[in-house]
């Protein structure tokens, strides 16, 4: 049975870590209805708004969630035709913080509410000015897991490499701090070895190339509308990869190849297939044609190859996308790929 009619709580959630998610899931299972408000001033850089509110409503979908910068919130004043004022810094004093949130409840959002939940020594003094000046009745203030037992971690320490503290983040938020390393390269270019040897080096996850699965499960044949799907499967892969990859996920191929291949078989290529081949990454490998050619009786032949690589350095080049050469034996290649991410290539 809910306690409370409206509960709140607010963060920066930069990012948003599992003590984060005890505290909301605490207070929306004690409230009929659960606001969750997100503002930092100034901005993280890597934790921007949209990426914030993603998480968030991804996370608790029931809740009311509101992520604010300037702009976003002096275009919800206009909309409900408030005079708007700037978010307060983060460094100003905590009363000014309190008195903006109650505005922001009371007068623009028309939320007021009647229980804060923190896990901070301020809830008290938070939930007596809401009380005082922005509510017409308690407020009361629910404390969560203020010593940290239950999950030792602080948005200040996660911020300072997320990676270190993974575990204390969810698929979701982990997933979006994943390095996505795209591997290209023509028929027997060693993409695929490449790929695999990287993932293996790094001790991560990897992405194989839809399309040939296909290809093979239907005894060779592709037909006109299969690109599209394939170009679809691919992302979807990545996005599900991407869930379980530690720091780095490495992908054989991407839509850019699919386009290439229907425009090659079929001359044209549907606008969505086009769309996804924009699709993009954090580094791009281009594997050199310095392999012996391999024909494994789903290759074309070495002149092929040598125009499918050309194509990815003019397609490349067309569309600004930097990419990184690649030469030599596959231990080469992972040694010369190593090198650049632990220099910090994202």
């Amino acid at each position: 049975m809910n306690l409370y009619k409206r509960g709140l709580v607010v963060g920066k959630f930069c990012p948003l870590h599992q003590g984060h998610e005890l505290l909301i899931n605490r207070a929306q299972d004690a409230s009929e209805e659960l606001l969750v408000v997100s503002y930092t001033r100034p901005e993280f850089s890597g934790y921007e708004p949209a990426r914030r509110e993603g998480w968030l409503r991804a996370q608790f979908p029931q809740a009311h969630i509101v992520v604010l910068d300037d702009a976003r919130l002096a275009a919800l004043c206009a909309a409900r035709g408030v005079p708007s004022r700037a978010l307060p810094h983060n460094d100003d004093d905590g009363e000014l913080h309190r008195h903006f949130m109650g505005w922001l409840c009371w007068t623009v959002l028309e939320r007021p509410v009647d229980a804060v939940f923190t896990s901070e020594d301020y809830g008290s003094g938070f939930a007596q000015v809401l009380e005082r000046h922005y509510a017409s009745g308690p407020v009361a203030h629910v404390s969560v897991d203020q010593a940290r037992t239950l999950v030792p971690v602080s948005g200040t320490v996660a911020r300072q490499d997320p990676h270190a503290h993974g575990a204390f983040l969810s698929p979701i938020v982990r997933a979006d701090f994943v390095t996505r390393v795209c591997v290209l390269g023509g028929e027997s270019s060693g993409k695929t070895t490449l790929a695999a040897a990287l993932a293996a080096h790094f001790e991560t996850a990897w992405v194989a190339e839809y399309g040939r699965e296909l290809w093979e499960s239907q005894d060779g044949i592709l037909v006109y509308d299969d690109l599209l799907k394939i170009g679809r499967e691919q992302l979807r892969r990545e996005a599900q990869a991407l869930l379980a990859a530690r720091r780095w996920l490495f992908c054989d191929t991407s839509p850019m190849t699919t386009y290439f291949y229907c425009v090659e078989m079929f001359g044209k290529a549907e606008q969505e297939l086009a769309q996804l081949a924009e699709h993009g990454y954090d580094l791009v490998l281009l594997c050199a044609p310095d392999f012996p050619f391999i024909q494994d009786g789903t290759r074309r032949d070495e002149d092929f190859r040598a125009r499918q690589h050309a194509w990815y350095q003019a397609e490349l080049a067309r569309r600004g996308i930097a990419f990184v050469d690649v030469s030599g034996s596959v231990d080469d290649r992972v040694g010369q790929v190593a090198r650049l991410l632990v220099r910090g290539v994202d």
